[in-house]
């Protein structure tokens, strides 16, 4: 049995949201993970091995399983943390503006478990010139093989 969740919508495109509690995802989750997924929390950066992932595959959302990102769109950013250059489907992150911390970012959330995955700024690498700044902790790495 894999250690990683991975749970693709029916039909691409189309997802619903989850209706559960927190007791459940405290019940699912590691500390780290209910912090950052479900109280917006961060990880130190450099710390996900994540970072260091090459091998093609898919990083799904830890909580649910909801595919965000493809290793085709991951790039090294140098901020710490893992990035990309665009998610899988538009309609499987929702996108909020976060004012905390005295400054005004985008904070990226899974459309299908309402988890904090990290932030997306406007100074990420082409085609898209964005960066998925995002939380390892908040991610299982999928391996193509295993999809």
């Amino acid at each position: 049995m894999p250690d990683y969740r991975y749970d693709p919508p029916a039909r691409p495109g189309e997802v619903s949201k989850l209706d559960t509690t927190e007791d459940y995802w405290r019940e699912i989750l590691s500390d780290q993970e209910y912090n950052i997924l479900r109280e917006e929390g961060t990880e130190r950066s450099f710390t996900s091995p994540l970072n260091d992932v090459k091998a093609a595959g898919v990083f799904a959302c830890r909580a649910c399983g909801l595919p965000l990102f493809t290793s085709a769109t991951k790039f090294e950013s140098g901020t710490g943390w893992p990035s990309f250059y665009e998610p899988i489907d538009e309609a499987y992150i929702t996108e909020k503006v976060d004012t905390r911390y005295g400054m005004e970012r985008t904070e990226v959330i899974c459309a299908r478990c309402g988890g904090h995955q990290g932030h997306v700024f406007p100074d990420g690498p082409p085609p898209t010139g964005l960066r998925y700044c995002i939380n390892g902790a908040a991610l299982n790495f999928v391996p193509e093989a295993d999809l």
